[in-house]
């Protein structure tokens, strides 16, 4: 038996990269998941497909959750198909790297709106549906809210301000059972990587020459974390920010 039997797993932006992983690590170990996407039906659907060929059980739900109105719609399905919850990793995010003169309104609201307005109006909805047993809720930030690269100010923003939001709402939901944690991955090789050019970029050699384990991580790196956070064996941890980067700093 997985450790996140009869459990049920809302995953915010899992039709690839760390959230796919992570959606399929936690239907590997018994949990019914959610798979949300904003974009992509097709991606949604593979990592629906890949969790029941391997005899677990999952949706494709679409929610743009930057948008009340579809993180109202996404935890509605949650609740019609499996009737609670009892974990919500918030995967979604957006990264785009500017220099200051670049820097635009439209930059900071589109950041800002999904990496940290839509986590948060999605944390708040989440603790509508946990049961009296509590829960956990775990954000995927980003080792920038303390590293801060260069070109990355409004990114790295709104990633310290993930972290240092997990910190105080795990204050507030304690009480409730509710465990709020964070993973902090390094520079790990998603689709958006390589669309965005740093896969193959001088960035990437520079990152892995200065990282111990010399090479950047891959999805199924992280995904473990939403493992251990998810379930009782981190039953007394709340509040944490855990940096998984090779131990790049």
């Amino acid at each position: 038996m997985g450790k996140l039997q009869n459990k049920v797993a809302v995953v915010t932006g899992a039709s690839k990269g760390i959230g796919a992983s992570i959606a399929k690590h936690l239907a590997a170990e018994g949990a019914s998941v959610v798979v949300n996407y904003a974009s992509s039906k097709e991606g949604a659907d593979k990592v629906v497909a890949e969790i029941k060929s391997a005899g677990g059980k999952a949706i494709a739900v679409h929610a743009d959750v930057s948008k009340k109105a579809d993180i109202d719609r996404l935890f509605a399905e949650m609740k019609k198909e499996y009737g609670k919850l009892d974990i919500l990793v918030n995967n979604a995010g957006i990264y785009e790297f500017k220099a200051i003169e670049e820097i635009t309104e439209e930059h900071i609201h589109k950041l800002f709106g999904l990496n940290l307005v839509g986590l948060i109006l999605t944390s708040q909805e989440s603790v509508k549906h946990f049961g009296t047993d509590g829960g956990s809720i775990i954000n995927i930030s980003s080792i920038a809210s303390t590293l801060a690269p260069p070109t990355g100010s409004v990114y790295s923003a709104t990633k310290a301000a993930v972290d240092t939001f997990a910190l105080s709402l795990a204050k507030e939901l304690g009480p409730k059972k509710i465990r709020v944690n964070n993973i902090n991955p390094g520079m790990v090789e998603t689709e958006g990587v390589h669309s965005a050019g740093i896969a193959d970029s001088d960035w990437r050699k520079e990152v892995e020459k200065e990282t111990p384990l010399q090479r950047i991580g891959q999805p199924q790196d992280i995904a473990p974390a939403a493992v251990f956070f998810a379930s009782d064996d981190s039953a007394w941890i709340t509040g944490e920010s855990l940096v998984i980067s090779g131990g790049y700093r």
